[in-house]
């Protein structure tokens, strides 16, 4: 009896070691665009924590759950949240569609991969950056941009979700 006590024990413990380690305390996303002069294009490589991912497209699509890991089929899925969340607009206010490249899921973050055609300059460019904004109330999205004019980072919060790359 003893062992069998000793043995759920020590599986709660594990349970409770493994769920504490998956749950964070802040909602962050990270993306990283720089414009390639070769391609001609923007590449984008956006870092979203993968239960939150998870959660959004859940939300998303009438609570359906979601795993997100590299074999899944939810590409398809990912694909639409992006197109309604995460929005390039060009100088004249035209939405610049990105070629949804793929995602890449490691340890306990989902790595979103996209490219937008950009011909010449990208001045007067807006992003609107309002990923998770609608699950979690805290949500910050911050934006390492790489240019040939320099670098600059953008912090995109609920309020704030909407703002220049130059």
């Amino acid at each position: 009896m003893t062992k069998r006590v000793t043995l759920l024990l020590a599986l709660g413990i594990l349970a409770l070691f493994v769920a504490a380690r998956a749950v964070h305390e802040y909602h962050v996303s990270v993306t990283q665009m720089q414009y390639n002069p070769a391609q001609k294009s923007l590449e984008i490589s956006i870092r979203v924590f993968t239960d939150d991912l998870e959660k959004a497209l859940s939300v998303e699509n009438n609570n359906r759950r979601f795993v997100v890991n590299n074999n899944d089929q939810n590409d398809p899925f990912v694909e639409k949240y992006l197109r309604k969340s995460f929005v390039l607009m060009d100088a004249r206010q035209q939405v610049r569609p990105f070629q949804y490249v793929g995602k890449e899921q490691e340890a306990d973050a989902t790595w979103i991969y996209l490219e937008v055609p950009a011909q010449g300059t990208i001045d007067g460019w807006m992003l609107q950056n309002n990923l998770l904004m609608d699950v979690f109330s805290d949500q910050m999205n911050m934006l390492n941009l790489k240019l040939p004019t320099g670098k600059k980072t953008i912090l995109f919060k609920k309020g704030q979700s909407l703002h220049p790359l130059q």
